[in-house]
């Protein structure tokens, strides 16, 4: 469930802090969401999958992010903004949970 919930986070804070900044003007505002979002993501990334993969995850939303940017200036913002999130979303999925226990014995 949690891979879920960090899923729905990070890919909250890219669409949902370019909305917001695209909605109100104001970037400050969207770096608040897009900042929000991605802490709450990398903190369950880093509970669930551990800090390697977390910090990985968090990489590629940020990187995603910077991304987006010159990518919107050949795909148009809406469509740069989809692309970065459904990868980081897909590796979020992927990456984002499993983290094995040293107890466990399987």
């Amino acid at each position: 469930m949690s891979r879920i919930v960090s899923t729905a986070l990070a890919t909250t804070g890219l669409v949902g802090g370019y909305a917001t900044g695209r909605a109100t003007k104001k970037r400050p505002l969207a770096a608040v969401v897009l900042g929000a979002a991605g802490a709450g993501a990398f903190l369950l990334w880093k509970k669930d999958a551990g800090t390697a993969k977390a910090i990985a995850l968090i990489s590629a939303y940020l990187g995603g992010f910077g991304a987006s940017h010159p990518l919107a200036k050949k795909i148009g913002a809406w469509p740069a903004v989809n692309s970065v999130t459904a990868g980081v979303a897909i590796l979020s999925l992927v990456l984002g949970g499993s983290k094995k226990n040293k107890d466990d014995l399987s």
